[in-house]
């Protein structure tokens, strides 16, 4: 299994969730404040902003943020910001996109690459990477959601592209552009999803020993520490030992 799943089990196992809160709920926040304001305030009408609060009700951010984050938008008080990619390559060579949304692009800019440059990383040029991702829409479920064929075919039915089952839970994989269609159909059928939203899949990976895993999540954590920074990916693989051991 490649990085992009593995990471909130790694995050699990490092007892980081409580420290990382806070700042989790203002990224997400700030994406649905974003998101509202490039169209309508009304998450019906907007699929942008839909995802947006369905992803942070799933993470249990309070209804009060939420709200407070959409009347921000409406209000024509919040700050105008750039999203921004960055891409580069970690310790071993593993692939990394950063996802920024910034209201000072020097500033992000300049915090990105000093944080790889610190970490064993180098920041690349746009598109450096990118060719070793798709873009795709993630929905994720419990296992108690149902066994693997189960989910399969809720999954076609919906119009996904594929699904990933393990003991962990199922991750249902659709067109970017599909997402919002495809998550409101499996919620018909499976009921609320774990996670929804757009991610980064890898479409190669790179092999990674305790080490170099070591390596990367201490270059990750730095990067996610970043109030700008609201999404981190990577492409690294790791066996169940070298999970096991971290």
């Amino acid at each position: 299994m490649a990085g992009h799943s593995k990471w909130a089990n790694i995050q699990h196992r490092k007892g980081r969730q409580d420290a990382a809160r806070s700042k989790l709920f203002s990224k997400l926040a700030k994406e649905i404040t974003v998101a509202a304001k490039m169209g309508d305030p009304d998450p019906e009408k907007n699929p942008r902003l839909r995802l947006a609060v369905k992803e942070a009700k799933s993470q249990s951010v309070p209804k009060d943020v939420i709200e407070r984050a959409i009347k921000k938008a409406i209000g024509g008080d919040a700050e105008n910001y750039d999203e921004i990619r960055y891409e580069g390559y970690g310790p071993s060579g593993v692939a990394v996109i950063v996802e920024a949304m910034t209201d000072n692009k020097n500033r992000t800019a300049s915090n990105v690459r000093s944080t790889f440059s610190k970490n064993g990383g180098n920041l690349g040029e746009t598109g450096s990477v990118g060719f070793m991702f798709e873009r795709k829409g993630e929905v994720t479920y419990p296992a108690s959601v149902g066994d693997a064929d189960t989910v399969m075919m809720a999954a076609i039915e919906a119009g996904a592209e594929d699904v990933e089952s393990s003991e962990d839970g199922h991750s249902v994989y659709c067109a970017d552009t599909d997402l919002n269609d495809v998550s409101s159909a499996l919620e018909t059928d499976l009921g609320e999803s774990e996670s929804t939203k757009l991610i980064w899949k890898p479409t190669t990976t790179t092999e990674l020993d305790l080490e170099g895993m070591q390596k990367l999540m201490k270059l990750v954590d730095a990067l996610e520490d970043d109030d700008d920074v609201q999404r981190v990916t990577t492409n690294f693989e790791a066996s169940d030992e070298v999970m096991a051991q971290l």
